[in-house]
């Protein structure tokens, strides 16, 4: 069940009006730009907004040293892969050319063969 509302037009309008002489009085009573505290306060804020500028910098400048590192870790690893694929290239070509040394020798040999058994 709601209450009965005493309050008449004119002691909200009263009400009203103190809330603004309040806020005025506050508003009036707030010191200057210039006065030391004020200014205190606000170099006070700055040099945190310093201090947070420097070590957002700082942690890019760490996010950029451990992309670099990365980067050059990968092409390290890029550079060993291309460098052992070349290196397995070359004894492949190494094995063939030997295996193909061999099958010469071994068919110059059974053609001297023949060649001695046709002569005796």
């Amino acid at each position: 069940m709601s209450q009965f509302n005493e309050n008449s037009m004119a002691d909200r309008l009263k009400a009203q009006a103190q809330a603004r002489q309040e806020r005025t009085t506050r508003f009036r009573e707030r010191p200057a730009a210039d006065d030391p505290a004020v200014l205190a306060r606000k170099a006070e804020r700055e040099a945190i907004v310093r201090e947070r500028e420097i070590r957002v910098a700082a942690r890019e400048a760490a996010r950029l040293e451990a992309e670099a590192r990365r980067a050059a870790e990968a092409d390290a690893e890029r550079e060993r892969l291309a460098a052992e694929a070349v290196r397995e290239a070359a004894e492949k070509i190494e094995r063939a050319t030997a295996a193909r040394l061999e099958q010469k020798a071994q068919r110059d040999a059974r053609y001297a063969a023949r060649k001695a058994k046709a002569r005796k």
